[in-house]
């Protein structure tokens, strides 16, 4: 994480270096473009790093371990999916989410279920996807993803579950 962290920064401060040297006014732009959307997204991430705090004391690690565990199975896999699936919001949400049932026990397999029905299920996202690409193509898109989060889990499962 704070790897990744300092290569952030050192390509943020790079860029930043080369467009004020190029064109100061467009480097203040940026600045305040990136200041303004930090402003806008700052509430989001507390609230949603205060969940994921709350989540990691108040999560019962008997019942994560029990249903989403590794002793799970496929029944922790399905979960996963289906709890990835209906999960609302974007990764500010769901990542710290993520991170805190894998801290109180869920399995590689269930966690790697989950994050892949976040990004191809997404329910709350259907209504906005058939809205602009129409029901067919939606219908189209959702049914070749079908098979992909249980998939993975499985593979996640089987091939990381013990090393994880």
């Amino acid at each position: 994480m704070v790897g990744a962290t300092i290569a952030m920064f050192v390509i943020a401060a790079g860029m930043y270096a080369y467009v004020f040297m190029r064109t100061p006014e467009a480097g203040f732009k940026a600045l305040r473009a990136g200041g303004g959307t930090m402003l806008q997204t700052l509430p989001l991430l507390v609230f949603a790093f205060a969940l994921v705090g709350l989540a990691n004391v108040a999560a019962p690690r008997d019942l994560i371990g029990r249903w989403l565990g590794g002793q799970s199975g496929h029944r922790g896999i399905w979960l996963g999916c289906l709890a990835g699936a209906v999960c609302p919001g974007g990764p500010y949400v769901s990542f710290p989410l993520v991170a805190a049932i894998y801290q109180a026990g869920a399995s590689v397999g269930a966690v790697v279920a989950f994050v892949t029905a976040w990004s191809l299920w997404a329910v709350a996202r259907l209504p906005m996807e058939i809205g602009l690409l129409g029901p067919r193509l939606t219908l189209m898109r959702l049914a070749s993803t079908l098979v992909f989060p249980p998939i993975a889990g499985y593979i996640a499962h089987y091939a990381f579950g013990r090393a994880a």
